[in-house]
């Protein structure tokens, strides 16, 4: 168990659709506070699968469950590294978006009709302003990992580049993961619905209310850019080390992971030596 004070408290401007969790940083690590049900667990377990895909570990941030004591209250989270270095700042792609033109980036995508034309919309307006190439890669990447772990959470306010003093662009580490694998149980999804039946009423926010057409429609532009290579043993370990959670919501995490191994199989493949 970690004790956090006033001093550590953090506030940003990546909301939530929901509102926002507890965040502090503290010594180099950031800490989040469960805010709607399991999102501690839930960024615990994506990002330590992410640990067995394609992608390399500079490319994603790793969570671990944590105990955080604040103001006599102990809650459920999760912790990371601070990835930050030297000048360089999170910067979302909507605020980036309102400084250059003062102009909504989401109000923008959004008023094209069709989702390809919102896709090349999002791609090429980025590399315009931040001079990054293939963010149709990146994109792909992050939609698959959506899809996957039904992440509803990864609107245009949630979606971030890095940014230094000199005005310099680089690629973020995916994180923020925690409105994935049905993680609200306060709201949407309470632990007494039926888990299939939730799954199937999960939306995302990007440039397609449906997380498959939105894959589909970064696919036909980049390819596959992301596989997987963990295991049912993989997702059972990981559960049972992440005891600070009560088990029906292991069970209900680790049912979803197994439905999504089985619909994305085309997904997993052996790991490239």
């Amino acid at each position: 168990m970690v004790t956090l004070f006033e001093q550590d408290i953090k506030t940003n401007d990546r909301q939530s659709s929901k509102g926002n969790q507890l965040k502090w940083e503290n010594d180099g690590i950031w800490y989040k506070a469960d805010y709607a049900g399991y999102e501690g667990l839930a960024e615990y377990m994506i990002s330590n699968l992410l640990q067995k895909s394609s992608l390399l570990p500079e490319e994603y941030a790793v969570y671990q469950t944590e105990q955080i004591r604040y103001k006599d209250v102990v809650y459920t989270g999760c912790a990371s590294r601070n990835f930050l270095r030297d000048s360089w700042q999170i910067i979302t792609l909507e605020r980036l978006y309102k400084n250059v033109t003062n102009k909504s980036l989401t109000q923008a995508v959004w008023t094209i009709r069709d989702v390809r034309g919102r896709f090349q919309f999002l791609v090429s307006e980025t590399e315009r302003i931040t001079g990054l190439k293939r963010f149709d890669i990146y994109l792909n990447k992050l939609f698959t990992i959506d899809a996957f772990f039904l992440n509803e959470d990864r609107h245009l306010h949630n979606i971030a580049v890095l940014m230094n003093d000199k005005g310099e662009f680089r690629y973020s580490p995916v994180f923020d993961n925690g409105a994935g694998l049905l993680s609200d149980i306060t709201m949407d999804y309470p632990l007494s619905g039926d888990v299939y039946q939730l799954m199937d009423s999960v939306r995302a926010k990007t440039v397609s209310p449906g997380f498959d057409e939105q894959l589909e429609v970064s696919e036909e532009a980049a390819g596959h850019n992301l596989g997987f290579y963990f295991q049912k043993q993989d997702v059972l370990r990981l559960l049972q080390e992440a005891d600070a959670y009560p088990e029906a919501y292991r069970n209900r995490v680790r049912d979803i992971l197994f439905w999504q191994m089985k619909k994305y199989r085309y997904l997993f493949g052996e790991k490239e030596e």
